[in-house]
C-alpha cells in the first residue's frame, strides 16, 4: 500500500525565532554528551548486580538498535534539518497525528528522564551529605538547570560542552585505568584481582540466566536515550549538513567504546556481586583502588553527568513543545519565545512536571529512579520507532521519484528497519514480565493510548470548528 506523504509547508514556523547560536564544537559535544548519561553512570550498577556479566550482551544488542536509529535520524536530518526533528518528520512521512503522538511521547520521556536525573543527583550527594534529604538535592539541581536554560541558547551550549568534556574525560580515564588493572591482574582491595576471569568466575557469564539479561533491555534502552537529541540541535546549528553527519557517526562508535567497553571492564575489574543500585559502579571501582579521594572525584563526575542530562532534557523538550504548540497540539503558553531566542514556555512546562519528581523522591526515594526510567523508556521506544519508520517512508518516496534521497543513508533498509522495530517491540513486551517498576510502566500503556487518542480527537474537533467559522 502506498501512503501519500504530507507535503512540507515551506512557510512552517518550526524554526522561526531560533538563533544559530550552536557551533560545530557545541553540536559535536552535545551529541557525545547525549550518549553518556545516568543510565550508564548509575543504572549499570544495579543491572550488573541483577544480571551479572551477561549485561554486556544487553548493551551490545541495544547498541546495534541504537546504531540503526541514529543512521535513520541522520538520513532524515540531511533531508530537512529542523528544530522540530522527529515531530516534523512524523507529520511529513506518516501524518499529523503521528507528529502529535511522537512529540508527546518524547516529552514524557524527557520529563521522566529529568526526574531520574535529579533523583540520581540526590543519590550522589548523599555520599557527602547523608543528612540532606534526597528530595531537597533534587529540587536545588532542577532550579539551577532551569535558570541556565532560560538565560540563553549559547549558555546552554557552553555548559553542555564542558559537561560533556568532563564525562568523556572521565570515561577515557576509566577505560585506560581499567585496561591497565586487568592487564596487570591488579589487586582491588580485599576482594580479589582485576581479571578477565571475573567474567565467568562467579557462577558463570550468565549467573542469573538468559531471562534476566533480557529483562534488563529496558534499562539499557533508557541508558542509550538522548542520542537522538543531536537531531533537534540541527535547527540551531550554523551548518547542519556538514556538522550533523559527523556528530551522528561519532555517537555510533562512542556507543561501542563508552558503553559496551565500560560495562565489559566493570565486569572484569570486580566481581559482579560487589556492585549495587545505590552507588555508581564507577565510584565503586575507584573507591576500592585505595587512592585517597579517587571515589569522591568520580562521584563528582557522575553528578556532573546527571546534571548534564537534565540540562539537555529541558533544552530538548522546550523545542519539541514549541513545535507542537505552533500546530495547536500543546498549550499555547509552550510556544512562547523570549527575546534571547529561548522557548521558555516549553521549558517551564517541563520543569513544572519535574517538580512532581521531587515529590516522588519524598514519597518513595528508593524506587523513584526505577519508576522514572521505566516510564521514560516507553517514550524512548516510541520516538526511536517513529524515526525508523519515517526513514522507511522517506526511502519509499525517493524510489517513487517524489523527493531526493540524501547521500547519508541508513544501511540495509528496509530490512534493518523491520528488525529494529521488532526488537523495540520485544523490549516493550518483556517489561510486562520484569520488576515492579517496569510492570507499572507497562500497564500505563493502555491509559497512555487512551489519553493520546482523546487528545488528538479534541484537537481535530477544534480544528474542524475553526474551519467552519472562517469567512467564505
Amino acid at each position: 500500500m502506498t501512503v501519500k506523504l504530507v507535503p512540507h509547508d515551506a512557510t512552517s514556523t518550526e524554526d522561526e525565532g531560533y538563533s544559530k547560536a550552536l557551533s560545530n564544537r557545541h553540536v559535536q559535544m552535545i551529541a557525545i554528551g547525549g550518549a553518556i548519561g545516568v543510565g550508564l553512570f548509575l543504572g549499570a550498577g544495579g543491572r550488573l548486580a541483577a544480571a551479572g556479566p551477561g549485561l554486556i550482551l544487553s548493551y551490545a544488542l541495544c547498541g546495534i538498535a541504537a546504531f540503526f536509529v541514529m543512521r535513520a535520524l541522520g538520513e532524515l536530518v540531511l533531508h530537512r534539518p529542523t528544530a522540530g526533528s522527529f515531530v516534523a518528520y512524523a507529520r511529513e512521512f506518516i501524518g499529523p497525528w503521528a507528529g502529535f503522538v511522537s512529540g508527546w511521547l518524547y516529552w514524557i520521556n524527557w520529563a521522566m528522564t529529568g526526574i531520574a536525573e535529579i533523583t540520581a543527583a540526590g543519590i550522589y550527594v548523599h555520599r557527602w551529605l547523608p543528612d540532606v534529604p534526597q528530595w531537597l538535592t533534587a529540587l536545588v539541581a532542577l532550579v539551577v538547570l532551569l535558570g541556565v536554560n532560560l538565560l540563553s541558547v549559547r549558555l546552554f551550549g557552553e555548559l553542555e560542552f564542558w559537561f560533556a568534556v568532563i564525562k568523556v574525560l572521565a570515561i577515557i580515564i576509566f577505560l585506560f585505568v581499567g585496561i591497565g588493572l586487568v592487564l596487570t591482574n591488579a589487586g582491588i582491595g580485599q576482594d580479589g584481582h582485576a581479571s578477565v576471569s571475573n567474567l565467568v568466575a562467579h557462577e558463570g557469564f550468565l549467573p542469573m540466566g538468559v531471562p534476566v539479561v533480557l529483562m534488563s533491555l529496558q534499562a539499557v534502552v533508557f541508558a542509550y536515550s538522548a542520542i537522538e537529541m543531536v537531531g533537534i540541535a540541527a535547527g540551531e546549528t550554523a551548518d547542519p549538513r556538514k556538522a550533523l553527519p559527523k556528530a551522528i557517526n561519532s555517537v555510533i562508535w562512542r556507543i561501542g567504546i563508552f558503553y559496551v567497553g565500560s560495562v565489559t571492564l566493570l565486569a572484569m575489574i570486580l566481581p559482579w556481586t560487589l556492585y549495587s543500585a545505590s552507588e555508581s559502579p564507577f565510584v565503586t571501582v575507584f573507591s576500592r583502588l585505595g587512592v585517597p579521594g579517587a571515589g569522591d572525584v568520580m562521584n563528582a563526575v557522575v553528578l556532573t553527568a546527571a546534571l548534564s542530562s537534565c540540562n539537555s532534557g529541558l533544552y530538548t523538550t522546550g523545542r519539541v513543545m514549541r513545535a507542537l504548540a505552533q500546530k495547536g497540539e500543546a498549550p499555547s503558553f509552550t510556544a512562547k519565545m523570549s527575546t534571547r531566542h529561548v522557548p521558555y514556555g516549553g521549558i517551564l512546562f517541563t520543569a513544572s512536571v519535574m517538580v512532581l519528581g521531587v515529590g516522588l523522591n519524598y514519597v518513595v526515594p528508593k524506587m523513584a529512579f526505577e519508576i522514572a526510567t521505566s516510564i521514560a523508556s516507553l517514550g524512548v521506544i516510541g520516538v526511536w520507532a517513529t524515526l525508523v519508520y519515517c526513514q522507511m517512508r522517506l526511502k519509499a518516496a525517493a524510489e517513487r521519484g517524489e523527493i531526493e534521497r540524501p547521500s547519508f543513508r541508513m544501511p540495509g533498509a528496509p530490512v534493518t528497519n523491520w528488525l529494529t522495530l521488532g526488537f523495540l517491540g520485544l523490549v516493550v513486551v518483556l517489561m510486562a514480565f520484569s520488576d515492579e517498576a517496569n510492570q507499572i510502566a507497562f500497564w500505563l500503556i493502555p491509559a497512555l493510548v487512551v489519553v493520546l487518542a482523546v487528545g488528538w480527537a479534541l484537537i481535530k474537533r477544534r480544528a474542524a470548528g475553526s474551519s467552519k467559522n472562517l469567512p467564505v
